[in-house]
């Protein structure tokens, strides 16, 4: 965030949060709602926006707090992933960090990006979400300079080379975008051929391999995706699954019929241990 307001990108103030006392001094100062976030976190799980001292001190312990058991049975179950064991094996605390909260509409970009510069880029405002802290069920594709320049600044900056997410703020009574998080990674919005200059794939594979690289076709003329199977999921009678583009895979029918498998195996699995995730979160744990 440092480096952005450097480059005279529109960034809310930003702190890392160590303890309690550092917490309210941060309020004190920045008044509140705020925002905090722990680091490594995505999808919106370790995002929490505090309307209350109370509220923010409960969200600090619960986000600083080692990966809940629960959690990590999910992911290694469910997701086959085994990112939170170590974690969780150690005892690791979380980095949290604390934002200036920005009212207004989220915006995502994914940028592929090689030595430094921008190869390609989509940009969308979020429409519809998975809950109030969740990952984006639907979204618009915009055309935001501020946007576009915010990545290309900061792929200079940094000397970015592969998947780079940039997620924003459009502030309410402006339109103004802040950016508010950087993920150095795919989103789930990658994989979207979408015009010249919007095909990441093809862009990042023609610059690491030096080939010349035909961008794919461009995927629909709508400027609204619902993500399958996630809108779906969400609604299944959501208006945007006719209105807009349903991302749906039909090519791949092994990999529809895997989101459909997976998304049912949550299911199962989510509902009898909803109880004991709620009862050992760290609004439920002891206070130190």
């Amino acid at each position: 965030m440092e480096s952005a307001r450097e480059e005279g990108i529109r960034v809310p103030k930003t702190a890392v949060i160590a303890n309690l006392a550092d917490l309210r001094k941060w309020i004190d100062s920045m008044g509140l709602p705020t925002v905090l976030k722990a680091n490594g976190t995505s999808g919106g799980e370790g995002v929490r926006v505090a309307q209350t001292l109370e509220e923010a001190e409960r969200a600090f312990r619960r986000l600083q707090a080692p990966p809940m058991l629960a959690r990590v049975a999910k992911w290694v179950i469910i997701d086959q992933d085994l990112t939170l064991v170590w974690p969780t094996i150690l005892r690791r605390r979380s980095i949290v960090n604390a934002q200036t909260f920005v009212p207004g509409r989220e915006a995502t970009s994914l940028a592929a990006c090689w030595k430094g510069q921008v190869l390609a880029s989509n940009h969308f405002e979020v429409l519809g979400k998975q809950d109030a802290s969740g990952p984006a069920t639907v979204m618009r594709m915009v055309d935001n300079p501020e946007m576009v320049a915010t990545a290309e600044k900061m792929a200079r900056r940094l000397n970015l080379s592969g998947l780079h997410g940039f997620d924003f703020m459009l502030e309410k009574e402006t339109g103004n975008a802040y950016l508010i998080e950087i993920n150095a990674r795919a989103t789930q919005i990658g994989h979207l051929a979408l015009g010249p200059g919007r095909d990441l794939p093809a862009a990042l594979y023609a610059a690491v391999t030096g080939t010349i690289v035909q961008p794919a076709p461009k995927l629909t003329e709508k400027d609204t995706i619902a993500l399958f199977p996630q809108e779906w999921l969400r609604n299944p009678q959501s208006p945007f699954l006719r209105s807009g583009y349903h991302d749906v895979p039909w090519e791949e029918p092994d990999l529809v019929r895997s989101c459909i498998r997976k998304s049912r195996k949550w299911t199962f699995w989510k509902r009898p241990h909803q109880k004991w995730m709620h009862v050992f979160s760290g609004d439920h744990l002891p206070r130190l």
